[in-house]
């Protein structure tokens, strides 16, 4: 098998990354107005939005994205970046992707000077929690949401 490849997410990664993007849609049960994949996309790839992402490739073909978000805190001086997004296809799972993918994460984000890397899942997302439960530290926090529209 091919080794892993673990690159910056790339405006010709469009036809790879939409059946990724929409798998972690699926997986959360979630849907998004017209037009937002398109917005998503533009944004990671652009340059200009703090944000981006990583691909995990093998073999020529996508296997996993993973999104990231900069931004300001009232807690430090630095920037904090949220790992916003990571999806492995279901084949990929246990192959290390994922693990690859928050590590290129946490890499960018130091070199950019960054005091954390902080991420979320849902509960019931037991077989990531457990590759989390050996790389991070939970915080203790529960998310609330409100909407706004």
């Amino acid at each position: 098998m091919t080794d892993l490849t673990i690159r910056p997410l790339a405006a010709s990664d469009r036809a790879g990354w939409d059946p990724l993007w929409q798998g972690y849609l699926t997986f959360y049960k979630a849907t998004l107005p017209a037009g937002t994949d398109d917005v998503t996309f533009a944004r990671l790839t652009g340059g200009t939005e703090p944000m981006g992402g990583f691909v995990a490739e093998r073999e020529g073909a996508l296997i996993g994205i993973v999104h990231w978000v900069i931004h300001r805190t009232t807690w430090r001086e630095a920037d904090i970046c949220y790992l916003q997004d990571l999806f492995t296809s279901p084949e990929a799972r246990g192959s290390g992707a994922g693990r690859a993918l928050i590590e290129a994460v946490r890499q960018m984000a130091q070199a950019r000077g960054c005091f954390r890397v902080y991420w979320q899942t849902h509960e019931s997302n037991l077989q990531a929690q457990a590759l989390y439960d050996k790389i991070a530290d939970k915080s203790g926090f529960i998310v609330y949401r409100q909407p706004l529209g």
